[in-house]
């Protein structure tokens, strides 16, 4: 059965700091989750749930495990050949580092969108189909269809379909970013993370993303790691709190941001360290 279809278990969070007073249930449940880099621990007894739908944010400062994080939820991290890990991330009541875990279906259904845009060296169509194509989609219609709509789904249709067969390489940063995000959608995934997506952008593209973030949460999870505590405030529900490998907080942003429960959370937000 491919994970997608199966229902994800509801085990409460161990972690104290957590409100769930939303209605929104897990996409992801996180226990005790420990990794390490040969003899370096960078995440330690991670335990927390991230509700489906929405925009959860990872704050903290550089090095505390945040992107490594974000990394261990499809795996990608293991690309290091050093990695270890032990613990659970239950998705789907699979536990996604089971030998019954199928790493392309894993990885089809929960993206990454990368601090720096990484178009292929191929036209604008061929990079948001590669993925379809791979899944082993040849029909041309229906390529067309996914393509089109993946655009739209990412703000971009508007500005490149007169230049579909143009090369992706003429975009501009900020177009290159969303036309990596549409890559990603093409594949329909159910979950997208977002490793510092607005980093190298500037402020207009920025813009232009977080509004299209916005609209995404609507039929996607949404994780965003972001070192910019203006943007984690604006576009994130729940936020968590990451400092030297472990979730000091996580709750809602409104919360975390006005009243938090840490005081070394206070402190990070406001500037005070990090």
């Amino acid at each position: 059965m491919s994970i997608k279809a199966q229902e994800v278990q509801t085990k409460q969070p161990v972690n104290s700091n957590q409100t769930l007073n939303d209605k929104s249930r897990p996409i992801f449940d996180v226990q005790d989750l420990n990794l390490w880099y040969g003899h370096d621990q960078a995440l330690k007894n991670i335990t927390f749930q991230i509700p489906e739908h929405g925009v959860t944010a990872i704050i903290g400062p550089s090095g505390c495990g945040k992107s490594t994080f974000l990394k261990s939820l499809n795996r990608m991290v293991e690309l290091v050949p050093t990695v270890k890990t032990t613990g659970k991330v239950m998705y789907h009541n699979t536990d996604i580092f089971s030998h019954e875990m199928n790493l392309v279906e894993l990885r089809s259904a929960v993206g990454m969108v990368f601090q720096k845009p990484n178009p292929f060296p191929k036209s604008i169509f061929d990079n948001v189909a590669f993925g379809a194509r791979m899944h082993g989609i040849k029909n041309k219609k229906k390529l067309r269809e996914l393509v089109e709509k993946s655009l739209r789904e990412a703000a971009l249709w508007d500005e490149v379909k007169e230049r579909l067969h143009e090369s992706a390489l003429g975009l501009s940063g900020g177009q290159q970013q969303r036309l990596c995000i549409a890559r990603c959608l093409a594949v329909e995934p159910e979950v997208i993370l977002m490793d510092e997506p607005t980093s190298a952008l500037d402020p207009s593209s920025t813009l232009k993303l977080e509004n299209l973030i916005h609209d995404l949460k609507k039929q996607y999870s949404l994780i965003i790691v972001t070192h910019n505590m203006q943007q984690a405030h604006r576009i994130s529900d729940k936020t968590a709190f990451f400092l030297n490998g472990e979730v000091i907080e996580f709750d809602l942003t409104t919360q975390m941001f006005t009243r938090p429960a840490d005081h070394r959370t206070d402190d990070y937000i406001n500037g005070r360290f990090g």
